[in-house]
């Protein structure tokens, strides 16, 4: 790489690091993550979008694509209302499509874990066990974004919520907590996380992932 593109590709993250700074940053939600899609068959895709992870935005004009090697589709979402979007996804052949979704918000995009693609009435793959699909969960909540979690390449991109990798938590505290966060505040920050209104096998997945293979600590946060 030359100099000059050296010095460009610097500029660049630094003014990504400033939109950051200055507020320029949102938190995509998806509603319900697929396990898989279907080759030709349209699937719906929801998410909702919260400046700062709180604030409802409309009058967005997110975008989706999906990737599966030099393949690329691509899906305009409708607005729902309050901050909510929809787009219908068709791929056109089988393999694991990487789904981004582009806010429109800034550069603000989310990009979900690999999503497989298997043909009409082919049988559909095993579902993931529970910490796999938690960890799945935690990007396309959103999670992500406000949270570093060594399992999750790029997370926390923004130092809001703590740092989950070393967290420990009791499970009933944690399933209560991902249901409803108002019950508790990150000592010594004011922030307090949104309500996702997640469903109980999200928030069984997600506590999973957290808690695999660990020792709660108890219900500290």
């Amino acid at each position: 790489m030359s100099k000059r593109h050296t010095v460009a590709a610097l500029v660049l993250v630094a003014l990504a690091g400033t939109a950051y700074t200055f507020g320029g940053w949102c938190v995509i939600t998806v509603g319900d993550l697929p396990e898989y899609v279907t080759v030709g068959k349209p699937t719906e895709i929801t998410f909702t979008i919260r400046q700062h992870g709180v604030s409802l935005m409309d009058n967005l004009q997110p975008v989706i694509a999906a990737k599966n090697g030099t393949s690329e589709v691509k899906a305009n979402a409708e607005a729902k209302g309050s901050g909510r979007y929809t787009a219908s996804l068709v791929v056109p052949k089988g393999g694991d499509w990487t789904v981004t979704i582009n806010s429109g918000f800034m550069n603000n995009r989310s990009t979900l874990a690999p999503i497989p693609a298997i043909a009409a009435g082919a049988t559909p793959p095993k579902p993931a066990v529970a910490a796999d699909r938690g960890k799945r969960l935690f990007v396309a909540k959103g999670c992500v974004t406000c949270h570093v979690h060594g399992e999750v390449v790029g997370s926390g991109l923004v130092s809001v919520g703590p740092n989950l990798t070393p967290k420990r938590y009791q499970p009933d505290f944690l399933a209560k907590f991902l249901a409803d966060p108002s019950i508790a505040r990150t000592p010594g920050k004011n922030d307090i996380m949104p309500k996702l209104e997640l469903k109980p096998v999200e928030v069984a997945a997600i506590a999973a992932f957290i808690n695999e293979e660990k020792q709660a600590l108890g219900a500290r946060h």
